[in-house]
């Protein structure tokens, strides 16, 4: 008859069976084999404090767990748990806020701890740490430049890691300077391009006469009256608008930016309705005077150096420039009856900076939609929109203006 095949653990002692099973969970939780997850670490730890597993641990067993396993933890964000536990009135922390918050998600229960928690860190503040390497010290400079306390300026320390990159003002920027550079070839002049014959010609740029191509509304970013024109502009947004994106985001500084340049645009059409619009100064204007309007209103929390020159070499270069458009908008034009461009998109630029600007820079990385302030202003830019499209379609018939010919 056929041998049998023998069993794997028949001829094995229970004694044996459980000897070798304990072998092999010890094997198994060695990290030199198979190392844990950060987030399976942290689960384990947790668990010893929660043995019902409810998800919720006292705020005292916490305080414990990071007693124990601080040392684990960057001290930054060992300061931002320890808040936490400071200002939780619940007298529990649940894991999944944990969870978030090792994970560098900020969740709510750490938006009420900054909010809330009156905590004075305790570690030296992270402008006098020392031994950092230059693009550390870039990232800390960044953070003193745009965020006013310092749990956020250790958290963004801790958290930034450069990817995805400020891509959006540094594209925009390329962008803007290649177009002037192609027309400057073209026309053969680089300042104040806006005064050849053949400037108004250009496709991207806002006439008047040609208000019904929805595209002129935004694309006329991409033409600049003069290298003058064009270097303010690019100096101010990549100063500020570099580190802001850096900050907060390509989709917050993107969405400023682009509201103001509408805003910009369609301030001309209803303001001053016979003249063009060039230039990127509806953006650049929003986000300069948004960071201004957040230092100000956080003048004691920002620790950025020399904040108040900063402040006036911003604001000379903003009036300086202003100036410079009103200057042109009124100086006899080199191709009548057709006026120089306005100086309205700088005002709309302003106003969108300090209203729905400010509000996006005002909490680090605090969701939009939690703040009652912004559903206000938003509100208010969209029913400026939809004013200033009525008005282009119905108030330039009804009021028999006499504009200048199209280009």
């Amino acid at each position: 008859m056929g041998d049998r095949l023998p069993e794997p653990h028949a001829s094995s002692s229970p004694a044996v069976a459980a000897s070798s099973e304990a072998e092999e969970i010890e094997v198994l939780d060695s990290e030199d084999v198979l190392p844990m997850a950060a987030e399976d670490h942290w689960k384990a730890l947790f668990d010893q404090f929660d043995p019902d597993n409810t998800g919720y641990i006292s705020t005292e067993k916490f305080r414990s767990l990071l007693q124990r396993h601080g040392s684990e933890l960057d001290p930054h964000k060992l300061e931002v748990l320890l808040a936490l536990a400071d200002s939780n009135s619940e007298g529990r922390i649940c894991y999944q806020d944990f969870v978030n918050l090792m994970s560098n998600k900020r969740s709510n229960s750490f938006r009420q701890a900054i909010l809330q928690g009156n905590r004075r860190l305790c570690s030296k503040a992270l402008l006098e740490e020392t031994g950092l390497s230059l693009s550390q010290r870039l990232i800390r400079h960044v953070a003193y430049e745009t965020l006013p306390r310092e749990i956020d300026r250790k958290w963004y320390y801790d958290s930034y890691t450069c990817c995805p990159p400020p891509w959006f003002m540094i594209t925009i920027t390329i962008v803007e300077v290649a177009f002037f550079l192609y027309n400057g070839v073209v026309l053969d002049r680089f300042v104040l391009q806006v005064t050849h014959p053949l400037y108004l010609k250009n496709a991207l740029l806002y006439h008047p006469q040609l208000r019904a191509q929805a595209w002129r509304y935004l694309t006329y970013i991409f033409m600049h009256a003069g290298i003058e024109h064009l270097g303010l502009n690019v100096v101010l947004q990549l100063l500020v608008g570099v580190p802001l994106e850096m900050v907060h985001g390509a989709a917050r500084i993107s969405f400023v930016y682009v509201a103001g340049v509408v805003a910009g645009s369609l301030a001309v059409s209803v303001a001053d309705m016979t003249a063009p619009v060039v230039g990127s100064s509806g953006g650049v204007y929003a986000l300069v005077s948004a960071h201004l309007a957040n230092i100000v209103m956080n003048w004691s929390g920002m620790k950025c150096q020399f904040k108040l020159l900063r402040m006036a070499v911003a604001l000379i270069c903003m009036s300086f420039e202003f100036g410079r458009a009103v200057w042109l908008r009124f100086h006899p034009s080199a191709y009548p009856p057709c006026p120089h461009p306005s100086f309205m998109a700088h005002l709309g630029g302003v106003m969108v900076g300090i209203t729905l600007g400010v509000v996006i820079l005002r909490n680090y990385e605090q969701r939009l939609q939690d703040q009652t302030l912004w559903w206000i202003f938003l509100s208010i830019y969209l029913i400026f929109v939809l004013f200033a499209i009525f008005w282009n379609i119905f108030a330039y018939s009804l009021l028999d203006l006499k504009l200048p010919p199209p280009p």
